[in-house]
């Protein structure tokens, strides 16, 4: 996307194809869909309750901080939702567009605050006590190795999979369709047993890359000057909504008895693999991170258009 942008902004007359973006939304509704894993279900089916709290709170603090960068008029109501959103970068930008609002100034957002919450998660877990040794068992992150020979006719179902997800949405000319018919086909068809997600990083690598093109190509240097001007704002937005997920995660500590650490990294606003990482390298309840952290891009992604509208309409 840097690249790109650095190609826009002098001008070219390069352009990203409609059908490499349409790809890339499906392989991202894929990724989200994989996920979702046995135990990552579990987890929830046993804490339900603890984690609708936990999502519930973040996603409102998310939509509170994009109706007052849409009231003090910093940027159009669209777009401050969109890239207040928590969570799930890649697919909020890859839906973003598709909604009305203006894809670039989300995917700045959407990076910053990940950036932002990286580098204090990083900070916070030196210093927050946590209670005993973190479960590794529990662990299971999303598969993305590089594909065997045993698990290719698994890659073959996956590209099966984005492949109706991309279709199937747009002939039915559903907003972001690729991307949320794949993940909701996956999800049904991973929990059966019928498909396990297999994505190699080249793969994840061309999508990530085709949005990255998309997005960038159409930034110009009034763009450029537009984001430089909200800047100030959309970091104290961001801060704001940083802030509000640790209040939530102190409130998880006192009510729901769960250590300050675990309670921190799985209200953080971040990135699924960042937290991941974090969790793992902490002692914490790492599948309960995971299981906030994975369900909350997934209702995320679900009821990001309709919190949008709501936005808009009463911002």
């Amino acid at each position: 996307m840097i690249a790109a942008i650095g190609f826009g902004v002098g001008g070219t007359k390069l352009q990203s194809p409609p059908w490499a973006f349409t790809c890339a939304q499906a392989i991202i509704g894929c990724l989200v869909a994989s996920d979702m894993n046995a135990s990552i279900l579990a987890t929830v089916w046993h804490d339900w309750a603890t984690i609708l709290v936990v999502i519930s709170a973040t996603i409102a603090a998310g939509a509170l901080a994009g109706w007052t960068l849409a009231r003090l008029n910093v940027l159009p109501a669209a777009t401050a939702a969109w890239g207040s959103s928590p969570g799930g970068s890649s697919a909020m930008v890859a839906m973003a567009q598709e909604y009305g609002a203006d894809a670039r100034l989300v995917a700045f957002m959407q990076y910053l605050r990940l950036t932002i919450v990286v580098l204090s998660a990083s900070v916070v877990s030196r210093f927050l006590p946590h209670f005993g040794p973190a479960t590794m068992a529990t662990l299971a992150l999303p598969k993305v190795a590089p594909v065997a020979a045993g698990s290719f006719r698994e890659l073959l179902k996956t590209f099966g999979v984005a492949t109706f997800g991309g279709v199937a949405g747009r002939r039915l000319r559903i907003p972001a369709g690729p991307l949320l018919i794949s993940m909701l086909a996956g999800v049904l068809l991973q929990a059966n047993g019928i498909v396990r997600m297999t994505l190699p990083q080249w793969l994840l690598g061309a999508a990530y890359t085709a949005v990255g093109w998309h997005i960038g190509l159409d930034f110009t240097r009034e763009v450029i000057v537009h984001v430089w001007r909200a800047l100030p704002r959309v970091l104290l937005a961001t801060f704001m909504l940083i802030g509000f997920c640790a209040g939530s995660a102190w409130a998880l500590t006192r009510l729901l008895h769960v250590d300050p650490l675990t309670a921190y990294l799985a209200t953080s606003p971040g990135g699924l693999g960042s937290m991941a990482i974090l969790a793992v390298s902490s002692q914490v309840n790492i599948s309960f991170v995971l299981a906030v952290q994975t369900v909350r891009v997934f209702v995320v992604v679900l009821t990001g258009p309709p919190i949008a509208k709501l936005i808009t309409r009463f911002s």
